[in-house]
């Protein structure tokens, strides 16, 4: 997985093509007026969710992992916390091919807050669990503020076999 923000691109130059497609993409067209749902780029080569919801306790929500496509989480307003881990540590359950989703139960090893330009781009031995609300250190009602994100999903073919992508960075 990799958590950075797009203003530094330039330090990703590593990443995929399609994952600065995906960027592209959100720096060309005003995600923040797009209605809620899923929304096709390229057919099912590429495709944006754009999805807004309250942040809840990490119980209330769910693990989960993606075999076919890339999940890249771009925070547009609000902050959210997501909590990660590896595949290979979970309890994996039946994966569903026509939904690319793969649940799965466990502890997390680890946490990352997006805020407003934040990015996390997870590959399919990552184990994402979003939507979490509480921060250390908040109150009984200290949640994080309703999040705006945008799930782009890119499906992957290829291994990642030169660094030379010639993207215009954002």
């Amino acid at each position: 997985m990799i958590f950075g923000n797009i203003r530094n691109l330039k330090d990703y130059l590593c990443m995929e093509d399609g994952v600065f497609e995906c960027f592209n993409y959100a720096k060309r067209n005003d995600l923040c007026a797009c209605e809620n749902g899923s929304h096709e780029i390229d057919g099912k080569r590429l495709f944006v969710n754009i999805v807004e919801y309250e942040t809840t306790d990490a119980g209330k929500r769910f693990w989960e992992a993606h075999r076919a496509y890339l999940d890249v989480h771009l925070m547009l307003e609000g902050r959210e916390q997501i909590d990660l881990n590896f595949i290979q540590n979970m309890s994996v359950k039946e994966y569903v091919p026509k939904d690319d989703f793969l649940p799965m139960e466990g502890a997390k090893n680890g946490s990352v807050i997006l805020g407003p330009g934040d990015f996390l781009v997870c590959y399919p031995s990552d184990a994402p669990d979003g939507g979490c609300g509480r921060e250390a250190g908040a109150d009984q009602e200290g949640y994080i503020q309703g999040a705006d994100l945008v799930q782009i999903w890119f499906r992957s073919g290829t291994p990642i076999t030169d660094c030379g992508n010639g993207w215009n960075i954002l």
